[in-house]
């Protein structure tokens, strides 16, 4: 106990030591530059503008590049946990942009970095501060660090909060509570030394095939713009910036290949500002994002981190951005490595700072930008306004988030009491339950009653697995239930539970196999035996299916997507013994279970659930959490119907059961549509009122609609408005999304739901490329799902 006190207090010695000797630190204030007076940048009574233009004035260029470069934390770039007196010697003596990772016990399989210093959070609270304090104190200006982190699904910390995927939470489709999880990741951040947090991903997944898709909210712009300005918005108002990533039109790269690929998307300009742009725009301008992650990508010939367009015109000048851009990793080397566009770093250097970009961000150390950047101004090929104008923005993010009056975390010790609480969990888990999404469930095979089903076979590749739990970009070493224990704990002494795994996760030629299939071996043919030998003992089989983290996520992208290796044959074998059979998914993309929906009567999707997982789905078979979520991304059937989406043009994608124009030689329709998903309770809609019915297209359109729980169980059911404009100068999307919300109904209750159409709602991009309302008809339409539209009414735009 006392080395873990010593250890604690060690920090707080140094300080206190630091402060002795420096005599900084006033009532009010704090002498950055240590020159024994309050200076116009050291006074928090001055607006912005002014500090930042005196603080400015007084660095040298040395300072002022410093400020455009991210140092990666401990283990990724840092080699020391804590401030040494090489420091001294480094090029960060003069200062740093932000400090990102720092010491948060990131697990990942390419680049682990432990620390003695994550965990317990007061103990990184206090760690950050020293740090932070070496930078006030020993480098001549003393300006502050940010400190940056990624937070996609729960902050990318030692135990943090953890929260489902992305594409789980995308599923929830409840802003409110998005809203909530956006508040604990920034107020986790906050009391553990963070000041900046990568999230949310805005990035439409339109590719199933991309390796991504699991960290994207879906794929229709309006919703990822509702959910996304929710976390934003949670996220800022604990006093942390929001990066949002990646800017911009990331997520299609050809045929859907990341990795190394990250290239060449086939979007259209009016596509690219409907559905790439869109979710951007928004919560730019609605959320006041802090920050903005330039992308990898080139678009039409322009590599986005080089692109004046995006980077100044687009997001400054159209959008109204007023933070900082940090490049993607590696994103300026790209300039001259992939794209070409630059000869060398040099010249790349030149050409990012030139379109716009603040922070150059890369898995080496800092120098490697800041050195040619010097070299460049020194040449006069960077100007000195332009210079001052990029570290302004980054100045004023610190300024706003208040680091030039209170740099240091004020109570180390209360994080303990913050991250990862009773509240914070209580809303994990709820987040976890709204992600379930039923596919299938025919004849009411689910819930499953314990009373009926006294040997349960648990068998899949998924049910014992637990790596989907902890992500990259997400909270570490937080204990995960896998399904198996979730099962067993659930049913008690009331059944008996047994597992069998049945089969791997893939075999050992895939991917080729899903093109070459090979025979069984005999040690597959005797585990997928083995399953079908219990199942034919048992009275119930839970198939646990899907992908884990090798086979989806960045750099993971798909050619096929069945369910992968010798899956799809282990639920063949277990539906043949006449058994009941649930398939739950555990998965980070849409799967293309053709067979699997067509014969296994109750389907499951679980997506990459948090460490709860093995709970959360035992609640949900079991009927004790009723599903409600909804899918945010389309299953098609066959990777051939790629791209396939929603919103689309009239025309482009064939309907459900429709022909492919006079001939049969197509498979049409979705597997799955955008916005569908069951329950084990059922709701009908009725009065659909809008008001007014006729308006000059410059005020808002109310529209209200009853849905009441027809069933008997309480539960859930998500509310979409769909809006269709019937006569347009240029061709729209068939229909678009434009409103939804969860609701919560016991049996036979009934709510009204509310929506506010603003003009923007009704916008399209006219000829000129301008936002316009134009004047017609508008139908309205409440849908159960994109391609379940059950009540419509037309309003008139004068």
């Amino acid at each position: 106990m006392k080395k873990i006190l010593l250890l604690l207090l060690a920090p707080c010695v140094f300080v206190q030591y630091s402060i002795a000797q420096k005599n900084i630190y006033h009532k009010g204030w704090i002498d950055f530059n240590k020159n024994g007076k309050m200076d116009v940048f050291e006074d928090p009574s001055q607006p912005i503008d002014k500090r930042i233009a005196d603080l400015l004035s007084q660095m040298t260029v040395e300072e002022k590049t410093c400020q455009l470069a991210t140092l990666y934390g401990y283990k990724r770039v840092l080699k020391e946990e804590m401030p040494a007196e090489s420091w001294k010697n480094e090029v960060w003596k003069d200062g740093i942009a932000n400090i990102d990772e720092e010491l948060n016990n990131l697990t990942s399989k390419t680049d682990d970095a432990p620390t003695q210093y994550s965990f317990p959070y007061s103990k990184h609270a206090a760690a950050i501060n020293t740090i932070q304090k070496w930078f006030v104190e020993q480098t001549r200006m003393g300006i502050p660090v940010d400190f940056t982190n990624e937070g996609i699904h729960g902050l990318n910390h030692d135990r943090a909060t953890p929260l489902p995927a992305p594409i789980g939470i995308g599923s929830t489709f409840d802003k409110e509570l998005v809203r909530q999880a956006g508040d604990v990741v920034g107020r986790e951040a906050k009391a553990l030394g963070y000041t900046n947090v990568y999230t949310p991903i805005l990035d439409p997944a339109r590719d199933q095939r991309w390796g991504r898709v699991v960290e994207c909210y879906g794929e229709d712009p309006y919703h990822i713009a509702e959910m996304g300005k929710q976390m934003c918005l949670g996220v800022q108002e604990e006093g942390v910036a929001s990066t949002l990533k990646h800017f911009a039109v990331y997520s299609v790269p050809k045929g859907g290949r990341d990795g190394s690929d990250r290239t060449d998307p086939h979007v259209a300009p009016r596509e690219m500002y409907q559905i790439y742009l869109y979710p951007f725009r928004r919560v730019i301008q609605e959320a006041h994002a802090m920050g903005v992650m330039s992308s990898y990508n080139d678009w039409n010939g322009e590599p986005i981190t080089g692109s004046y367009y995006f980077l100044t015109e687009l997001l400054r000048q159209k959008f109204g951005f007023d933070g900082y851009v940090v490049s993607d990793s590696e994103a300026v080397e790209f300039l001259y490595s992939k794209h070409h566009v630059a000869g060398d770093i040099k010249e790349a250097v030149r050409q990012a700072i030139e379109a716009g970009l603040n922070v150059r961000t890369n898995f080496t150390m800092p120098q490697t930008y800041i050195m040619p950047l010097r070299e460049l101004v020194k040449e006069g090929k960077v100007s000195m306004k332009l210079l001052d104008s990029r570290v302004a923005d980054v100045l004023r993010v610190k300024m706003r988030l208040g680091l030039f009056d209170s740099p240091y975390v004020k109570d180390p010790a209360a994080a303990d009491k913050i991250v990862h609480n009773a509240e914070a969990d209580s809303m994990s888990l709820k987040m976890n339950r709204e992600s379930m999404v039923l596919l299938k469930n025919q004849d009411n095979l689910l819930p499953l009653d314990r009373s009926k089903y006294k040997n349960i076979l648990v068998t899949g590749p998924l049910a014992m697995e637990t790596n989907y739990a902890i992500s990259r970009y997400g909270p570490s070493h937080n204990p995960v239930t896998n399904v198996v224990d979730g099962v067993k704990n659930y049913v008690g002494n009331a059944a008996t539970v047994t597992y069998v795994k049945g089969c791997d996760i893939v075999d050992a030629t895939w991917p080729e196999s899903e093109i070459i299939e090979t025979p069984l071996t005999e040690k597959e043919q005797a585990d997928i035996d083995a399953a079908v030998a219990q199942a034919k003992k048992s009275d119930v089989v839970i198939a646990v299916v899907g992908e884990d983290v090798e086979r989806v996520g960045e750099s993971l992208s798909r050619t096929g997507l069945n369910l992968p290796g010798r899956q799809l044959k282990l639920i063949q074998a277990l539906q043949a013994t006449g058994k009941p059979v649930v398939m739950v998914m555990i998965n980070g993309q849409p799967l293309t279970v053709n067979w699997e929906n067509k014969y296994v009567p109750a389907i499951l999707e679980a997506w990459f659930p948090g460490p709860q997982s093995g709970r959360v789905i035992a609640e949900t078979l079991f009927g004790e959490n009723n599903p409600g979520g909804k899918l945010s991304i389309t299953f098609p059937k066959t990777v051939g119907q790629i791209e396939f989406n929603f919103p689309f043009k009239p025309g482009s994608q064939a309907p459900q059961g429709g022909q492919n124009s006079w001939g049969k030689t197509s498979v049409n329709g979705a597997l799955y549509p955008f916005g569908y998903g069951l329950s084990y309770t059922t709701f009908d809609y009725s009065n659909l009122q809008v008001s007014p019915e006729s308006e000059p297209g410059q005020s808002d359109v109310e529209v209200t609609v009853d849905v009441t729980n027809t069933g008997q169980r309480k539960g859930d059911d998500v509310v979409e408005l769909y809006l269709k404009q019937e006569i347009s100068s240029v061709t729209t999307y068939e229909y678009d999304l434009r409103g939804f919300e969860r609701v919560n109904l016991a049996p036979g209750e009934k709510k009204t739901v509310h929506f506010t159409l603003h003009p923007d709602d009704l916008a399209i991009l006219d000829k000129n490329m301008n936002w316009t309302v134009e004047k017609g008809k508008f139908q309205v339409m409440i849908g159960r799902s994109s391609m379940d539209l059950v009540l419509k009414k037309e309003f008139v735009v004068n």
